[in-house]
């Protein structure tokens, strides 16, 4: 059950539904945890900085390893909306989120985001080193700022409990030793 319910965009006020509207034109549908933010205004605005942040990276991440390095720090941090949103993205695009081929520059990356999803006030030196071998510091700033909205995200979802939206129901991981198929 969610602790703080979904704006109602017919009775909302018009800059929340500008915000709502502009954000369909420019980005992506709104999900039940964009419904919530838009509860407030500065906090939608500050997690929507998702997309542009995302837009940054993906130039030297790729699309690909951008879902993935998104779905490592929400499957960290267990986050049933955003892994879920994620693992819809990788099946989708044909892969096993479950069972990943990557490379020594992908497998870096995720463990990084993984790290900043365990604890994001400290990265150990060697897992730093290792990601930060394949990229600029500029890049590093962005990817950082990336992985620590994405986190922001995952603990917005967790904190105040918003319901896994209707679409991604079929993609939902199945708890271990369910005997279903993940």
């Amino acid at each position: 059950m969610p602790r703080i319910p979904q704006i109602d965009y017919a009775s909302a006020p018009p800059e929340v539904r500008e915000a709502h509207d502009d954000h369909v034109r420019r980005h992506a549908r709104i999900t039940n945890m964009k419904r919530t933010l838009l509860n407030s205004l500065p906090a939608f605005d500050a997690l929507m900085q998702w997309y542009p942040l995302r837009d940054a990276v993906e130039p030297f991440l790729g699309a690909r390893l951008s879902v993935l390095f998104a779905h490592a720090i929400s499957a960290e941090t267990d986050c049933l909306i955003c892994s879920t949103f994620f693992r819809r993205v990788l099946i989708d695009g044909g892969e096993n989120p479950d069972r990943l081929d990557l490379d020594d520059r992908e497998s870096a990356v995720l463990e990084y985001g993984r790290r900043l999803a365990v604890s994001p006030f400290r990265v150990p030196a060697a897992v730093y080193e290792r990601v930060a071998a394949y990229f600029d510091p500029a890049q590093m700033t962005a990817l950082t700022a990336f992985g620590a909205i994405m986190v922001a995200t995952n603990v917005f979802n967790n904190a105040v409990e918003v319901d896994l939206d209707e679409y991604l129901h079929p993609y939902r991981r199945e708890p271990a030793g369910s005997g279903h198929a993940g």
